[in-house]
């Protein structure tokens, strides 16, 4: 029969046990009581960080897109000032191209001006004057000369200005293109979002840039590039206005000028052209009197002649009476009627010498001198019946050779005073005649201020061309009195 094995050990009771199960329901009970705070406590913070990460997300998109319009805000800024800078660019050096060429056009009143001076420096003799035309055209070339200066001085400035603007178009549009690229990262950031295949974690992404500036530094760097841009803007405008300003009054002033001048050669031709007028008026008064002149000489020359036959008869018959013998040396009728004609004729040779001596005194426009009283014969001298024959006719002779002498002499002395006088009033019709030539050639050469360029036709030659001049009748008969 077998027998009942007791295994060693203690035993407990059954309140052991009871207290037992009663302290693992207890524990089991904290245990599970402070797990489930600690599950409340985990899904109250999981609900906050979910909140805070996505209101964070969610605020930071708020202030990318608000960023993002701020910088396209300065962005449409900077491009509206960048285009207002380009255009006022563009009008700008217009502007200048046309002060340029209406520099360069001021060539053509220079050189017309020097080509007057020029040409009326060619005047000669007494028409070489320092008349009012001269006086206008050397203030016209003033008058350029300053216009170039003030637009030359207008030119630098503009020029200046262009650098301005092209400096303050840099800086303009380096910042634009900053804008522009920042614009780009925001954009991009602004689009990502968590699901993203291209995010990652980054080594220390919240250090600070080397050259990182503040919000206000930002804005104060483009609002000052937006300033000095609009300042160099009205600069400019102004610049422009001046520039035009400029133009419109030298051209004004040129014009006035140009007007002067034109009005003074043409006063001055008109009164060339009244002296030219005047003086071949005198010339062919001059030669009419010296052809009236010369054929009352021949007649004068004439009537004495004629007269030398009757009086050399009666001084031959008065001289040969004179040989009458002893009583019949009387003076009778015959002799008294032989002298009265010798006083006659020689009175009326004696008056045909005055009237010529009259002749040439007008044409000579001299005084009249009077023949040697030791030239004229006298009644006495006639009469005398004791002077031999021989003495009487060799002193008769030497009377009327010295006369006729005398006489050639005055007639040569007066011709030569007329033929002086023509040459001289020639002379000065050429010098008028070249005179008004070179004021004509300074008018047509004039007409390139008003004609458009290459319109202009000289319609006078400028250069003096030599001819084969021949000589007028008068002129060669006055080199062969010579």
């Amino acid at each position: 029969m077998a027998t009942l094995s007791v295994k060693p050990g203690s035993r407990f009771s059954v309140p052991d046990w009871h207290t037992n199960n009663l302290l693992i329901s207890t524990n089991a009970q904290r245990q599970q009581s402070a797990s489930h705070q600690i599950r409340q406590e985990a899904r109250t913070l999981r609900n906050e960080t979910n909140n805070q990460t996505k209101w964070d997300e969610e605020d930071n998109r708020t202030r990318l897109s608000d960023r993002i319009d701020e910088v396209e805000n300065w962005k449409l800024v900077l491009d509206k000032c960048l285009s207002e800078v380009d255009a006022e660019i563009e009008a700008l050096t217009l502007m200048k191209d046309e002060a340029e060429r209406s520099l360069q056009a001021k060539n053509v009143p220079s050189d017309v001006a020097i080509e007057c001076l020029t040409l009326r420096d060619s005047r000669r003799d007494i028409d070489l004057v320092k008349d009012p035309v001269d006086d206008e055209v050397h203030k016209e070339v003033e008058v350029i000369e300053g216009v170039r200066k003030a637009l030359q001085q207008k030119i630098s400035e503009a020029f200046e200005q262009l650098c301005l603007l092209q400096e303050s178009r840099q800086q303009l549009n380096w910042d634009q293109r900053g804008k522009v690229e920042t614009l780009d990262i925001d954009r991009t950031c602004l689009s990502l979002t968590k699901n993203s295949p291209n995010i990652s974690l980054k080594v220390d992404p919240t250090r600070v840039p080397h050259g990182s500036t503040t919000p206000q530094e930002w804005e104060q760097f483009s609002r000052y590039n937006k300033d000095r841009a609009e300042a160099e803007l009205k600069a400019s405008a102004q610049l422009r206005e001046a520039i035009a300003l400029t133009i419109a009054q030298t051209n004004n002033e040129l014009e006035a000028q140009r007007v002067a001048v034109e009005f003074a050669f043409r006063k001055r031709i008109h009164e060339f052209e009244k002296a030219h007028n005047e003086l071949k008026w005198q010339e062919k008064n001059t030669k009419d009197e010296i052809e009236e002149l010369e054929e009352d000489i021949r007649r004068l020359e004439k009537d004495l002649r004629d007269k030398s036959g009757p009086l050399k008869l009666a001084h031959t018959r008065l001289e040969t009476r004179t040989y009458r013998p002893n009583i019949d040396l009387c003076r009778d009728t015959v002799q008294y009627g032989l002298t009265d004609e010798v006083h006659q004729l020689e009175g009326t040779i004696a008056a045909l010498k005055q009237k010529l001596a009259q002749s040439q005194k007008r044409a000579a426009r001299t005084d009249h001198v009077t023949p040697p009283s030791d030239l004229s014969v006298t009644a006495e001298d006639t009469a005398a019946p004791t002077v031999k024959r021989g003495a009487v006719q060799e002193e008769a002779a030497a009377l009327e050779e010295a006369g006729t002498c005398w006489d050639r002499a005055r007639s040569r002395d007066a011709l030569d005073a007329l033929y002086k006088h023509l040459a001289r009033i020639e002379a000065d019709i050429k010098c008028k005649e070249n005179s008004l030539s070179l004021d004509k050639k300074c008018v047509d050469s004039r007409r390139k201020l008003t004609l458009p360029a290459g319109q202009y036709v000289a319609t006078v030659d400028t250069f003096n061309r030599t001819t084969n001049r021949h000589l007028s009748p008068l002129k060669s008969r006055q080199l062969e009195l010579a």
